[in-house]
């Protein structure tokens, strides 16, 4: 019997790539109570606006809206609650540094499933100022023309 070894992706940060600059990426495990596993499967889950914190060697996802879940009882889970990120302590000493020299933040870019396991990627980030997101946008639209360009050529 294979495995089932493919990501799928339940919640992307797309404002991310957006509003900042994406240095390093971190897999990190993620602690969730029952329902909150089942309304991930079901895709409702919405990480505009959230955050991770480093608190007492420890790591924390902040503001990550997972839906209540549909089926659930009273012992349903609260959406907005902080959740502990699952890190080795040396790779959390290390992002802690990164943020406190160069002014970075930690920011969640998607929740996916890997084996059955709920998983966060968590993005190292700087802030993007208004002229950055422009010269973004414009490399964006200029490599999507230069792309139509050679498949035109190439029919």
């Amino acid at each position: 019997m294979t495995e089932k070894t493919k990501d799928t992706a339940v919640a992307t940060n797309r404002k991310a790539y957006h509003d900042y600059f994406i240095e390093d990426t971190v897999e990190a495990g993620i602690a969730l109570q029952g329902t909150e596993v089942k309304s991930l499967r079901l895709g409702l889950a919405n990480l505009t606006d959230s955050y991770a914190i480093v608190k007492n060697e420890e790591m924390y996802l902040l503001n990550a809206n997972i839906s209540l879940y549909t089926h659930g009882n009273l012992a349903n889970h609260e959406p907005l609650r902080t959740r502990k990120l699952l890190l080795h302590k040396a790779e959390i000493r290390k992002l802690t540094w990164k943020m406190t020299q160069k002014g970075f933040t930690l920011i969640p870019l998607k929740i996916y499933f890997t084996r059955g396991r709920a998983k966060v990627l968590i993005g190292l980030a700087k802030g993007k100022k208004s002229f950055d997101k422009r010269d973004t946008i414009k490399a964006n639209e200029a490599k999507r023309e230069m792309d139509r360009v050679v498949k035109e050529r190439n029919r």
